[in-house]
């Protein structure tokens, strides 16, 4: 076996082949045989064969690369099926995520094989494809150590509550696990939280570290204060917001969970630390995303909470068939706070009528 370079951009990629694959894809052999050679119609395994024509798409030859790329788009079924289970070069790999991304066949299946790089996984990780989520959610290995595949999967509106919980088990088990962390969240003294916080942020912001440890009610009142929080926030990694969900106090609570990645603002609910006023606040809260609201109402230890059950059946953005289920658990005054509010759906409204008037009570 011998190894070709295959020219891009940036960088070089080294493919090992055959001599007898190589000798398609030399520089120094007659174009004419390169044509042919990117024709397609070569005496080589699959994987090879894909391989040869990867390298012909960066032929100098104009009439090479196009010939190539055609026979890559055009390989028949059965051919693309053995190269994307097969042992192929990861960059080969990379290439058909690229190519085939509107299909969801190919996508599984090259989500499935080990030779797949992180960062190709990372992109079949945002598409549209209910199969391949799933595939690479159940992967902890990879999402253990690639954070661009969670921060993916976090943005994928695909990615659903049980591969979320999925996720943050694999990232949570143990926290302690790199140096700043601890191994449960909550049993961290306010010292302790403080350090771990300090050791997420990085000395630049090692000042803010107290008052995003801290427990305490008041809230952030302080603008600049807010701001300086709220930039430290986002200079941070999905990963360290997960785990400062964790370690960190109410304020960091109060900027994560209005993080755009599902993730992130779930494991704010999963904190260990999160105070029953916190999630009363959250389900009376419009700006609270709605998959927030979802989860809040399908934990019996938050919604065993009167204030909970009423701010969930009042708030705007909780699905209706979640809400509609929370106004029979409502008290007579607060029914008719609903049926003459402007602030709730007209099915939420009338249906409160209609339990008010089962109970003779309109």
């Amino acid at each position: 076996m011998s190894e070709t370079e295959a020219a891009r951009p940036t960088r070089k990629i080294k493919l090992t082949l055959s001599p007898e694959a190589e000798k398609y894809v030399r520089r120094d052999a007659p174009v004419s045989a390169r044509r042919m050679a990117a024709g397609g119609a070569l005496p080589l395994e699959p994987v090879e064969l894909a391989s040869v024509l990867f390298a012909l798409l960066h032929d100098p030859d104009d009439q090479v690369k196009q010939r190539a790329q055609q026979s890559l788009e055009e390989l028949p079924e059965a051919l693309l099926e053995t190269v994307l289970k097969g042992d192929a070069h990861p960059v080969v790999l990379s290439f058909f995520a690229k190519l085939k991304r509107e299909e969801e066949t190919a996508c599984e299946r090259i989500a499935l094989n080990a030779a797949t790089d992180d960062a190709t996984i990372a992109f079949l990780a945002g598409r549209p494809f209910r199969r391949v989520v799933d595939i690479v959610s159940q992967n902890q290995e990879r999402l253990m150590r690639c954070e661009a595949i969670v921060d993916a999967l976090g943005e994928n509106p695909l990615t659903g509550r049980a591969q979320i919980e999925r996720i943050l088990d694999f990232l949570g088990k143990p926290v302690g696990s790199e140096e700043g962390d601890v191994d449960a969240a909550e049993e961290l003294s306010d010292e302790d939280a403080e350090a771990a916080v300090t050791a997420l942020l990085g000395e630049e912001y090692a000042h803010l570290a107290k008052h995003l440890a801290s427990e305490s009610e008041g809230g952030l009142d302080d603008e600049a204060l807010e701001g300086n929080l709220f930039a430290a926030i986002q200079k941070m990694s999905v990963m360290q917001k997960i785990k400062l969900a964790r370690s960190g106090g109410k304020e960091a609570r109060s900027l994560l969970i209005r993080d755009r990645n599902k993730i992130v603002y779930t494991s704010v609910i999963r904190s260990p630390k999160i105070t029953d006023n916190e999630i009363v606040s959250l389900a009376n809260n419009r700006n609270s995303p709605e998959e927030v609201l979802r989860i809040i109402s399908m934990n019996r230890d938050y919604t065993k909470h009167y204030a909970v059950k009423f701010g969930l059946a009042s708030n705007s953005k909780t699905p209706q068939s979640v809400a509609v289920k929370f106004l029979n658990y409502l008290q007579d005054k607060d029914l008719r706070t609903l049926t003459k509010s402007r602030d709730v759906s007209s099915v939420i409204s009338t249906q409160a009528r209609r339990i008010l008037a089962k109970k003779g009570k309109t």
